[in-house]
C-alpha cells in the first residue's frame, strides 16, 4: 500500500512511504528517499507489538540526521582511507565527507537520493537508482536496485544488486539500527553473538591500521553469545572509537544458510538472527548516536541502537590482499548482496 505525505524532500517532491505486511502481523515501513527502512514492528506472544528499529518522527528529520538511520548506503559502504584508491593503474580521488576519508559513499551518497519505486506489493518493494560516471569520484555509470521483502515467518530480506560499465569498487548495505527492547533503552544490555574468528582494528577515524586480528582472548570474541556491556570499553581498540565500531570477518563467508550473528533483547523475549552473503559484518554499538532525533521523544542517546552492517571490510579497495572476495565490480558482472534479519519472539 502506497501513501504520500505532504512534506517535501530536498528535490521538492513528496516523500513516498510504503508498507509491507505479513499474515503474522509484522509491519515494515519504508520510504523512497535513501531507500530507507523507517520501522519494523514485530507482534509478540503477549499481544503487544515491538518496534525494533530506531527512527525519526517524520520523513524530513531523516534528511538532517547524520546517523544514516535505516538508509541504503553506497556506492561504497564504510570508509575509504584518504578518499582514494588505485585501480588498473589509475588513481581515483573521491569526495571526502569524514575528515580526509570518505564514509558511506561520500557527501551525496545513495542515502541522500530519491530511489525510483520499480515495483511493489504488500510483501515486497523494489527500488532502483542510477549513478553517473564520476559520481562522488567513482568511475563508470552504475545501475542499482534494492529489494526489501517481508516473509511470512518474520524475515526482513534485503537484496542489493548493481551493474557497471567501468570497473569500480561496489559495497552496498543497509544501515538499520536495532533495539529489540522496543524502547529507548541502552542496547549494551542486549546479548550478541557474532560468528567470526577475526576482526579488524581501526584508528580513531575508523581506518584499518594493522590488518585482521584473531578475536580469541579479546573483548571482540562474540563467538559465544555475551552481554555487550560485559567487556565494553575494556581495551584500547574500543576506546579509540568509544565502543565497538569494527568489522568482523565471518566464519560462514558468503553462506546465507548459516547465521552470521544473533541478538537478544535485554529480557530475551525477542531474538534476531542475521544471515548474509557478505563476507563481513560491521558491528557498531551506536557510540555517537547522541542528538539524533528519535521517533518517540526527544533525541537518542549514545548506545541506544546497534547496527550490524553486511559488507566488505572497510577500505577494501586499498587492501586486495585481505581474505575475502574482490570488492571490484567489472562490466558484464553483477553485484549481489543479500541479508536476512529474522525476528523470533519468545
Amino acid at each position: 500500500m502506497l501513501n504520500e505525505t505532504p512534506t517535501l524532500a530536498p528535490d521538492g517532491l513528496p516523500y513516498r512511504l510504503l508498507t509491507l505486511r505479513n499474515s503474522a502481523g509484522m509491519v515494515v515501513t519504508l520510504m523512497d528517499w535513501g531507500a530507507t527502512l523507517l520501522s519494523a514492528r514485530v507482534p509478540m506472544p503477549d499481544g503487544s507489538v515491538r518496534e525494533t528499529l530506531l527512527g525519526c518522527a517524520s520523513p524530513e528529520q531523516y534528511v538532517s540526521q547524520a546517523a544514516y538511520l535505516g538508509a541504503s548506503v553506497g556506492r561504497y559502504a564504510n570508509r575509504i582511507a584518504q578518499s582514494r584508491f588505485t585501480l588498473e593503474g589509475h588513481q581515483f580521488d573521491l569526495l571526502p565527507n569524514q575528515g580526509e576519508n570518505q564514509l558511506h559513499g561520500g557527501p551525496e551518497g545513495f542515502d541522500k537520493r530519491r530511489w525510483r519505486i520499480a515495483s511493489q506489493n504488500d510483501g515486497e518493494v523494489q527500488f532502483a537508482l542510477e549513478s553517473i560516471d564520476g559520481d562522488q569520484g567513482f568511475p563508470g555509470n552504475l545501475s542499482a536496485t534494492a529489494l526489501f521483502r517481508l516473509s511470512e515467518d518474520n524475515r526482513l530480506i534485503i537484496e542489493y544488486r548493481a551493474t557497471v560499465d567501468k570497473a569500480c569498487p561496489v559495497n552496498m548495505t543497509n544501515h538499520a539500527y536495532f533495539n529489540l527492547d522496543g524502547d529507548q533503552t541502552d542496547v549494551r544490555n542486549h546479548k550478541l553473538q557474532i560468528l567470526a574468528d577475526d576482526y579488524l582494528p581501526v584508528d580513531e577515524m575508523g581506518i584499518p591500521f594493522e590488518g585482521l586480528k584473531p578475536v580469541a582472548n579479546t573483548s571482540f570474541d562474540f563467538r559465544t553469545a555475551k552481554i555487550i556491556a560485559h567487556e565494553f570499553l575494556s581495551d584500547d581498540h574500543q576506546r579509540k572509537v568509544k565502543g565497538y565500531d569494527h568489522a568482523f570477518l565471518l566464519q560462514a563467508q558468503g553462506d546465507v544458510t548459516q547465521p552470521a550473528a544473533q541478538v537478544w533483547s535485554a529480557d530475551e523475549k525477542l531474538q534476531m538472527a542475521v544471515y548474509t552473503t557478505a563476507p563481513a559484518l560491521q558491528f557498531y554499538s551506536g557510540n555517537y548516536l547522541g542528538g539524533t532525533p528519535a521517533r518517540e521523544k526527544d533525541d537518542y542517546s549514545d548506545w541506544q541502537g546497534l547496527a550490524l552492517e553486511s559488507e566488505f571490510l572497510p577500505d577494501s579497495p586499498n587492501h586486495s590482499d585481505w581474505p575475502q572476495p574482490d570488492c571490484v565490480l567489472r562490466p558484464g558482472e553483477e553485484y549481489r548482496s543479500v541479508t536476512e534479519y529474522h525476528f523470533i519472539p519468545h
